[in-house]
């Protein structure tokens, strides 16, 4: 019983977490699939990260006149890279 059970449960979650990828365009599905299972969250983190480093970073920048690349570089590429990239586009085709 607790055997069925488990297997039960691992087959409703492969299912209840599995989503369908339909390529189009040529694009590449299991680019598609690891830019969302892996590039995405890790992107995610990045930001958090970023705006982290980028709030300790604030005052030697603002001594230095160089807050807009400071922010660009710790928070707005990760921001861009996560959120306005196509999904499955790596730019290794540029």
């Amino acid at each position: 019983m607790k055997k069925m059970m488990i297997a039960t449960f691992i087959v409703m979650t492969l299912t209840l977490t599995s989503m369908p990828v339909f390529a189009q365009d040529g694009a590449d599905a299991p680019m598609m699939v690891a830019d969302v299972l892996i590039a995405r969250p890790a992107g995610l983190v990045s930001i958090v990260l970023g705006t982290a480093a980028f709030i300790v970073a604030l005052p030697f920048a603002l001594t230095s006149g160089s807050v807009d690349p400071v922010a660009r570089a710790l928070v707005v590429a990760p921001f861009k890279y996560t959120f306005t990239r196509p999904v499955g586009d790596f730019g290794m085709n540029n």
